[in-house]
């Protein structure tokens, strides 16, 4: 074999719907991770899923995106997708050296992977078992997948400390801590983005994320709705499949005129909201590493957010609130509005801590031990 430390690797990714323009903390992780891996001079191939990205195969900042089918039903498409995508990968093995699985609902595929040959890393963005989405059967076969994942992988990464910390508690796991993360941004002036919306400068609570129930937008949107305050609660976000509790959250911000969707924004687009907010909110009930907070950090916000471990990895006691407790929320929301205090710089941790220049040469470390090493057995 070739001297691993230095030869150019081959790298398969699933478990992610699909880069550039897709939502989500996963979609965000593989989009900024996957091309500075290729600069590194590694080839990526990343297999998206269909109705995400275009039909054909492309190539997206060096990374060769691959469309495959999968049902368009979200219970289904992580697991049909993941096991075509593993074998689609085992019958070109030769041109790969090892296949990542991003989220331990995919890795329930890991084990086929494992007996098909293919080495494997596998990336724990989370204890996705706790998102309020799922029912009892799929929670059980999402924590199949971590617990299967934990002991077929060849290599556990994790992007945060306490579910690392869970890992090595349940399964005697010891995976590699590689936390999300955020570049620094340019901080932008009021644009033309403010007359779209009918927002002002400094003059609104900000809250970036997928319509899903363990955002907790509704804990917002409740907390929000009684305060006598001029200013607008701008959420900036959508969904992949609209739902009842979309469709609710619909209902409940059309309710509150000053209440912004703005859909689902990019780029300077969402620069710019994120220069001029007031106050960033976090109020999640699940998270595996938070990137919108991260993003938030990066801009000086001030912050709450909810009281969570992976949230309370990030910021000061002081800036959080107990999960769930609407009351607690509208109170704090209320002091805050009333009397805004500006927020300690947080972006030289950003650089030294979550950055992503940083989170790929790691990720490059562990890939290299893994293609150097003997494959696992399955024993933990």
């Amino acid at each position: 074999m070739p001297d691993v430390i230095e030869r150019k690797l081959r790298i398969a990714v699933l478990g992610t719907r699909g880069i550039p323009d897709v939502m989500g903390g996963i979609e965000t992780h593989c989009n900024a991770l996957y091309p500075r891996l290729v600069a590194k001079g590694h080839s990526v191939t990343l297999f998206a899923r269909k109705g995400y990205v275009p039909n054909n195969p492309c190539t997206c900042n060096g990374v060769r995106v691959e469309p495959l089918w999968t049902p368009k039903k979200k219970s289904l498409e992580a697991i049909f997708h993941t096991a075509y995508g593993v074998m689609f990968v085992a019958a070109r093995r030769k041109e790969f050296d090892l296949l990542h699985v991003h989220g331990i609902g995919p890795s329930l595929l890991i084990p086929l992977a494992h007996i098909l040959g293919l080495k494997t890393v596998m990336t724990h963005h989370g204890p996705d078992y706790d998102r309020q989405k799922w029912g009892a059967v799929a929670k059980f076969i999402i924590r199949m997948g971590e617990r299967l994942g934990c002991r077929f992988a060849d290599a556990v990464i994790t992007v945060s400390l306490h579910v690392r910390g869970t890992i090595k508690e349940l399964y005697g796991c010891n995976g590699w801590y590689i936390p999300n993360g955020v570049p620094l941004p340019e901080v932008l002036p009021p644009g033309k983005t403010f007359a779209k919306f009918g927002i002002a400068p400094g003059r609104y609570v900000l809250t970036v994320g997928r319509f899903v129930p363990e955002k907790g937008f509704h804990d917002l949107l409740e907390a929000f709705r009684p305060l006598d305050t001029g200013w607008h609660l701008v959420i900036a976000g959508s969904t992949d499949h609209e739902d009842s509790y979309s469709k609710n959250l619909r209902v409940l911000a059309a309710s509150d005129s000053r209440v912004v969707l703005t859909g689902f924004i990019k780029g300077a687009e969402l620069g710019e909201i994120y220069s001029n907010a007031g106050l960033f909110v976090l109020p999640s009930y699940h998270e595996g590493l938070p990137i919108a907070l991260l993003e938030a950090m990066s801009y000086d916000l001030p912050i709450l957010a909810s009281d969570i471990p992976a949230n309370r990895e990030l910021v000061e006691e002081t800036e959080t609130f107990r999960v769930g407790d609407v009351d607690s929320l509208s109170k704090r929301l209320g002091g805050f509005l009333a009397t805004p205090v500006k927020a300690a710089s947080k972006r030289a941790r950003i650089e030294n801590e979550f950055n992503w220049d940083l989170v790929a040469e790691e990720t490059e470390r562990v890939y290299r031990e893994t293609v150097a090493g003997p494959k696992r057995t399955g024993a933990i």
